[in-house]
C-alpha cells in the first residue's frame, strides 16, 4: 500500500504531513510526502525518514518570484496549477490515494491527478474556519473583503465559494480541461470534497456538525521530536527560572517593525529571561546581555514545557505544540487562520491574544501580564491533558482501512 501526502506551504503545512507518514509506515503503509524542497523541510523529512518528492518550486523561492513579478492571485494560481499537477503525478504513479493539504491551487492540482489515476483523494485542513459552516465565517481574501452588510454565515460562504472561483477557478478548470477532466462551477466545494477530514483536536478547535461538510475529525497530525535541546540552551534553562518563549515561525513580521525588541523588552519589564527562535523574520538578540538566548530550529515539544510562556503568530502548529507542553501562549495574530486561534486560545484560558498584528511596546506587556499569572499556567496544565496524541494514528488507520474497504469491494463511510 503505498499513499501520497502533498502539501505545499509553510512548516505548519508539512510537518503534519510528516506526522500522518510516521503513522502510515507503523501501519505498514509507504508514505511519500510531496512538499517543497526548502533545507528546513528536506531536513525535517530525513530527521523522520520519510522520503521526499519535490514540489514544483521551494516555497521561500515562490514567494520571492512573486513578490518580485507582482503577479495577482489569479495569474499566479495559472503558474502553480500545472506545475503543481505535474510534480504530484509523477510522484503518485503506483499510489492507492492522495491526501492534500497546504494552497488551494496546490491541492486543486493533487484532486486532479488522483482523479486522472482513479484513486482516492482526501482533502485535509488544520482548523475548522476553512471549512464552510453556519457556525463560523469563513476567511477574507484580497481583495474580496466581507461585505458590511452581508452578516449571515451561510451567506458570507456563498460569497467565499465566488471569492474563490474568481481567484482560482479559471486557472484549475483550464488545466482540468487541458488533461480531459470536467471543468466545475464551484471549485471550492469541488476541492474540498463532501467528506474533508480536519486535522485538530477537538479541544482546541471543535468542530460542530453541520449538513454544509460532512467532516472527519481525526485530532490534530503531530510528528514526535526525540531530538535533545542543545547543550548551550539546556546550559541557559538551568540557569534561572523558565524564560518566556518569542517566535512568529514563517511570519516575516516585515510589517512590524523591531518585533524583537518590542518583544525582548516587553518580556524583560516582566523580570524574565527570553529565548527568541529566528524563524523567518530573524529575531535576534538586541545586546549582548545574558538574559537573552536565540535558537534557531529546536525541538519545541521539549522547549515549551520549561518556558514559563510561549509569545507566538498563532500558527495551527505552534498553538498545538504549546498547548500539549501546558505552556500559557500569547498570541501576535498576523494573517489567515491565526485570529482564530488567538481567540480559542483567550475562550479556553491557557492564554492571551494581542489586539492586532504589531505588537507594540504599550500593547504587548497587556496579553503578557494575563500569560504569567498563576491562574493561566494552572489552566493550560489542564488542559494539555485533554488534548489527544493520537490524532496521525486515528488518521492513518482510517485511510489504511479505507483502501482495503475499496480492495476488497467494501466502501468505509
Amino acid at each position: 500500500m503505498r499513499v501520497l501526502l502533498s502539501t505545499y506551504g509553510s512548516r505548519g503545512d508539512v510537518q503534519p504531513m510528516a506526522g500522518l507518514g510516521l503513522a502510515l509506515q507503523k501501519l505498514g503503509a509507504e508514505a511519500l510526502i510531496s512538499a517543497p524542497s526548502d533545507a528546513e523541510f528536506v531536513a525535517l523529512l530525513d530527521r523522520a525518514g520519510l522520503p521526499l518528492a519535490p514540489a514544483f518550486m521551494p516555497v521561500r523561492q515562490w514567494i520571492a518570484t512573486a513578490r518580485q513579478l507582482g503577479l495577482s492571485l489569479p495569474q499566479l494560481a495559472a503558474r502553480m496549477v500545472p506545475a503543481q499537477f505535474d510534480a504530484i503525478a509523477a510522484a503518485a504513479e503506483g499510489c492507492d490515494a492522495i491526501v492534500a493539504t497546504g494552497l488551494f491551487p496546490s491541492v486543486a492540482a493533487a484532486q486532479a491527478v488522483a482523479e486522472k489515476l482513479g484513486i482516492d483523494f482526501i482533502c485535509a485542513v488544520f482548523y475548522p474556519i476553512a471549512l464552510p459552516s453556519p457556525h463560523h465565517p469563513p476567511m477574507e481574501y484580497p481583495g474580496w473583503p466581507h461585505p458590511p452588510e452581508m452578516t449571515d454565515n451561510r451567506a458570507l460562504w456563498a460569497f467565499n465559494a465566488q471569492a474563490k472561483d474568481a481567484l482560482f477557478g479559471a486557472a484549475v478548470n483550464t488545466h482540468r480541461a487541458s488533461v480531459g477532466l470536467p471543468t466545475h462551477a464551484n471549485i471550492r466545494d469541488h476541492v474540498f470534497t463532501l467528506r474533508p477530514w480536519l486535522a485538530s483536536d477537538p479541544v482546541l478547535s471543535p468542530w460542530q456538525p453541520t449538513e454544509m461538510t460532512d467532516a472527519v475529525q481525526t485530532g490534530a497530525w503531530i510528528l514526535p521530536d526525540a531530538r535533545p535541546l542543545p547543550a548551550d540552551l539546556e546550559t541557559f534553562l538551568d540557569a534561572g527560572a523558565p524564560p518566556v518563549y518569542v517566535g512568529f515561525g514563517s511570519m516575516t513580521m516585515h510589517a512590524s517593525g523591531d518585533s524583537a525588541r518590542t518583544a525582548i523588552e516587553a518580556v524583560r519589564a516582566q523580570g524574565r529571561r527570553v529565548i527568541v527562535a529566528q524563524g523567518w523574520a530573524n529575531l535576534m538578540p538586541i545586546d549582548d546581555r545574558n538574559d537573552c538566548f536565540a535558537v534557531g530550529d529546536v525541538n519545541q515539544q521539549a522547549l515549551f514545557t520549561r518556558v514559563a510562556a510561549v509569545v507566538h503568530h498563532g500558527g495551527a502548529g505552534t498553538t498545538t505544540a504549546a498547548a500539549c507542553a501546558g505552556a500559557p501562549q500569547v498570541i501576535v495574530p498576523q494573517c489567515a487562520d491565526q485570529p482564530y486561534w488567538a481567540r480559542r486560545v483567550t475562550e479556553l484560558g491557557i492564554g492571551a491574544a494581542h489586539d492586532g498584528p504589531v505588537p507594540r511596546a504599550e500593547s504587548l506587556p497587556i496579553p503578557l501580564q494575563i500569560a504569567l499569572v498563576p491562574g493561566t499556567r494552572e489552566r493550560a496544565a489542564a488542559i494539555a491533558k485533554t488534548i489527544r496524541r493520537d490524532g496521525a494514528a486515528v488518521a492513518a488507520e482510517r485511510l489504511v482501512a479505507a483502501i482495503q474497504g475499496k480492495a476488497s469491494g467494501v466502501r468505509r463511510p
